[in-house]
């Protein structure tokens, strides 16, 4: 996949520092396991979407095997900005995938924010906020071993139950140069805890690079409070965007034109059924009743969906 988009896509890069220089508020789709794909990324991009994700990559895998390449990542022309986010405990390994995605993406970024236990026995995600010089060494490696200046290298992080600890990390990363810092607003062992929106807030004041907010954002208004709270100069948004992919232009339910494009555009790249219909399920999830969900939910081949929503909504 990466030679056949090499000729088109090396001229379309941007420097996604651009946004936030632009005095809005940046509006991010977060990385997302087996969601945040180029079908997705190219629906939210059409509803106000000014950066998008890839779901993380394991980086030593990327780094080894082609197949891995072509499975976990693919690209378009008018996917940009886009940051690949990888998995990593070793600076060369991250450096390795840097370089091969340096022509393709406008930046990396590195999971320091993942809780699975699967993740942490690697080595890989949160555990890394209790490794700051790791950190700080593998942002340090990637900026001087990638020529291109305007190629962006950030982490995401979650923060510890003592925040001194979060803001020295962060300030590590900022030293090792950095380019801007997501913030889960929860600890490793919190899930559905309240969002520490006061944390964020403090190590925004704390630090002089860019610090993007995350966590519970699931409507613009969400996304504005939250704004307001921390002071953030990015909003990431996940599950919001799932059940919602024009939340970010205003649209308090996904519109019915917006499951339309989701349809259009997933045809066209041949998005595979479960994940076609998965989306489909989060989108209409406010919009339908609970028998229609019963229905809906078990269809199993795209014709079976194309036919209901053409039958129920004329789509």
């Amino acid at each position: 996949m990466i030679d056949d988009i090499r000729e088109t896509k090396e001229c379309q890069l941007k420097d996604p520092m651009d946004l936030f220089h632009s005095g809005q508020v940046v509006k991010i789709c977060a990385p997302m396991v087996r969601y945040s794909k180029l079908a997705f990324r190219t629906l939210v991009r059409k509803y106000s979407c000014d950066l998008c994700y890839t779901p993380m990559i394991v980086a030593a895998d990327f780094v080894r095997s082609a197949k891995a390449r072509d499975s976990e990542f693919t690209t378009n022309k008018g996917d940009h900005p886009l940051i690949v986010q990888f998995a990593a405990k070793e600076a060369q390994v991250l450096c390795d995938a840097a370089r091969i995605i340096c022509p393709f993406a406008d930046g990396i970024d590195l999971n320091c924010g993942c809780p699975q236990r699967w993740a942490i026995s690697e080595g890989y995600g949160a555990c890394l906020i209790n490794k700051p010089e790791l950190v700080k060494d593998m942002v340090r490696h990637v900026r001087s071993q990638i020529d291109n200046p305007k190629f962006s290298v950030s982490i995401k992080i979650r923060i510890h139950e003592d925040l001194k600890r979060t803001v020295d990390l962060c300030q590590k990363a900022e030293a090792a140069g950095v380019s801007w810092i997501t913030v889960h607003g929860r600890s490793i062992e919190e899930r559905h805890q309240p969002v520490h929106y006061d944390a964020i807030k403090i190590i925004k004041q704390s630090m002089s690079i860019p610090i993007v907010a995350n966590g519970d954002i699931k409507t613009l208004k969400d996304a504005e409070n939250v704004h307001h709270l921390t002071e953030a100069d990015g909003i990431m948004v996940a599950r919001g965007l799932l059940a919602n992919p024009a939340m970010f232009a205003g649209y308090e339910e996904t519109p019915f034109q917006c499951i339309q494009d989701w349809v259009d555009i997933a045809l066209e790249h041949g998005t595979p059924f479960t994940c076609f219909h998965h989306h489909l399920m989060y989108m209409m999830e406010r919009i339908t009743s609970k028998q229609e969900k019963k229905v809906f939910n078990v269809l199993s081949s795209t014709s079976a969906v194309l036919d209901y929503l053409n039958d129920h909504y004329g789509l």
